[in-house]
């Protein structure tokens, strides 16, 4: 469980949420918070910032922790160990008090000035608005161009045609993004999964600053985790719609080899014939039962 630090959380719910997932930025955490806060006060509404340190092992929470003394806005969750950006992220929307989220890296890229006008436009009627960003300050061949290639094939893949997945500034209405299940490095695909639920989506160009202190926690080893998790989205965007008619056409297929095999049956190997049946008539019934528990779980969650 992770352990939270905070100088108060009574009172009202705050209008805004800034959720930001810290790991192992000690050097930017103070200049971040005096630069949300420089971006939000001047807009007269109420906020909390939600930082969540991802098991840091240096003095990213004690810094946290002497700023958190003299501001009651900000709240920090620590975790014992490093979980990664996407469990990171899901404990501070599931903190997160506030009727809008926003979302942000811990690395001072991201632009705090860029948070009010990203509001503006959700206050346009949308549930989430998506960064873009615009002249992005990373290496062409270890950051640019694998995004660029990964963006590309998750938009044929989900039918989601978003610029820059990879961006973290995000504004979100809470009653949206608390109800969408955030796991491995699924922080992605948000987009995709929030249209699923139909969600209305923006997108707006936002600025990207070089990384002043510390260095990058990601490499092209997250390329492999973005195509396992683009497999897991795709067989969610299929199985969600009608999941029960899904379901049952699995359940026919797996019913008709079964068929196929008990017809064909008579070799010297009747044991293990009769077996591959018995299993094939059994993934059939699974399924038939996965789809009309899956169909009710949905209906239940349709507003």
């Amino acid at each position: 469980m992770p352990l939270e630090y905070t100088a108060s959380v009574s009172g009202s719910a705050p209008e805004v949420s800034v959720c930001v997932p810290i790991y192992n930025e000690e050097d930017n955490v103070a200049l971040l918070h005096k630069e949300i806060v420089s971006a939000l006060e001047p807009m007269k509404r109420s906020f909390e910032l939600v930082f969540v340190d991802d098991g840091s092992s240096d003095r990213s929470v004690a810094r946290l922790a002497e700023i958190a003394q003299s501001d009651p806005r900000l709240v920090v969750v620590r975790f014992q160990r490093n979980f990664g950006q996407t469990a990171a992220m899901m404990a501070g929307i599931d903190h997160a008090r506030g009727r809008y989220l926003v979302t942000m890296d811990g690395d001072l890229q991201n632009d705090p000035l860029d948070i009010p006008m990203m509001l503006s436009k959700l206050d346009e009627g949308y549930d989430l608005v998506v960064g873009y960003r615009i002249n992005r300050q990373d290496k062409f061949l270890t950051r640019k161009l694998p995004s660029k290639i990964a963006n590309w094939l998750i938009g044929k893949v989900t039918g989601i045609p978003i610029r820059d997945n990879g961006c973290s500034l995000k504004v979100y209405r809470a009653e949206v993004i608390k109800r969408v299940p955030l796991y491995s490095d699924m922080h992605r695909f948000i987009p995709a999964m929030t249209t699923q639920m139909g969600a209305r989506v923006a997108e707006v160009g936002v600025r990207h600053h070089a990384r002043r202190f510390g260095v990058s926690k990601y490499g092209l080893s997250r390329v492999f985790k973005v195509l396992l998790d683009l497999i897991s989205i795709k067989t969610l965007q299929i199985f969600t719609r009608r999941p029960l008619a899904r379901f049952s056409g699995a359940a026919a297929l797996s019913a008709a080899m079964a068929l196929f095999a008990a017809l064909t049956m008579g070799g010297p190997d009747l044991v293990v014939e009769t077996a591959v049946v018995g299993l094939l008539v059994t993934l059939a019934v699974f399924l038939l039962f996965l789809g009309l528990v899956t169909g009710a779980i949905f209906q239940q969650r349709e507003p």
